[in-house]
């Protein structure tokens, strides 16, 4: 299949680097480039929460009585 594309300078130079030190064509190249970037699987980060201590001396456990506290202060 013929497709023209516009690749990303550091895409260009992988397979320029690839072309070069294997003796390879550019369609062997991008194939082979395209094939190890399907079969890489990726996981997704980990999330971890940090908190810190804000000084709050309000119970916040119940958010009634916050919202309740913070319409009295307006």
């Amino acid at each position: 299949m013929r497709t023209t594309v516009t690749l990303d300078d550091e895409v260009s130079a992988a397979i320029d680097r690839m072309r070069q030190d294997e003796g390879i064509g550019l369609s062997e190249a991008l194939n082979r480039l395209a094939k190890q970037g399907l079969a890489t699987k990726t996981s997704a980060e980990l999330y971890v929460h940090h908190s810190v201590p804000l000084g709050i001396r309000v119970d916040i456990t119940n958010i009634g009585d916050v919202l309740d506290l913070l319409d009295d202060e307006h």
